[in-house]
């Protein structure tokens, strides 16, 4: 099985923190894999290395056989935890962006995207709703054809029906020659699509495994694994 994503002994530190602690994982070609953990637990860092956004303190990460850099951002499609588009663009121009941006952009699975989640490229960013922004902001994204998806709470703001329309285009678009990373707290919503699972907190590796495996050999859903590991249930949110 090809190893799309490499991480060994990741460690990254800030002045007075320390974000990720020795983390060590692979992500096979082909796998949707859950990212959890609540907030703080370095989720968001581990994905902006892996975007080449933010270089580790020591430890090896490998996308694709390549250190995350220049090189990697032709190969990695990241949906950052904030708005990232002008509120003056129109959802058309914003695509227009990626297309003269990234060679892969695919401007026919745009626009079967946009018709999925009931966008027009006619409507301006500022005029749409919390939730139609996270739908515009995920068509972009999709609309590459990456070899690695990393998605940082794709769900935010979203309501039930644009929760369902979202992931209709998550396993519409998804190939079997890329890699998804899926970091998010919904994890009912979600967890029939992971392939593995990855539980962080405080930095460190908690839990890793097959999915499948993991609830049959706790009898548990992932969600429910995710509330003994942690010890809430913030796993739901509208």
């Amino acid at each position: 099985m090809s190893m799309l994503v490499q991480i060994t002994s990741l460690t990254k530190r800030y002045i007075t923190t320390t974000a990720l602690s020795d983390v060590t994982l692979e992500v096979p070609e082909g796998h949707i894999v859950g990212l959890l953990g609540p907030n703080g637990s370095g989720k968001t860092t581990l994905m902006k290395i892996l975007a080449g956004l933010v270089s580790p303190t020591s430890g090896t990460v490998l996308v694709d056989g390549i250190a995350p850099g220049v090189a990697t951002k032709a190969k990695v499609s990241f949906l950052p935890d904030v708005n990232h588009l002008d509120r003056w663009m129109s959802v058309g121009e914003a695509g227009n962006f990626y297309a003269d941006f990234y060679v892969d952009f695919d401007r026919k699975r745009f626009d079967e995207l946009l018709a999925i989640m009931r966008l027009s490229a006619s409507q301006k960013v500022g005029s749409l709703s919390k939730g139609m922004v996270e739908k515009a902001r995920l068509s972009l994204i999709f609309s590459r054809r990456a070899r690695l998806y990393v998605l940082d709470e794709p769900f935010g703001g979203l309501d039930p029906l644009a929760r369902a329309q979202v992931l209709d285009a998550l396993v519409t678009n998804f190939r079997a020659d890329c890699s998804m990373i899926l970091s998010t707290q919904m994890v009912a919503d979600v967890e029939r699509f992971f392939d593995d699972v990855v539980f962080l907190d405080g930095g460190r590796v908690v839990l890793a495994g097959d999915a499948e495996d993991l609830r049959m050999r706790r009898g548990a859903s992932i969600e429910e694994i995710y509330r003994e590991v942690y010890g809430h249930v913030e796993t739901r949110q509208v």
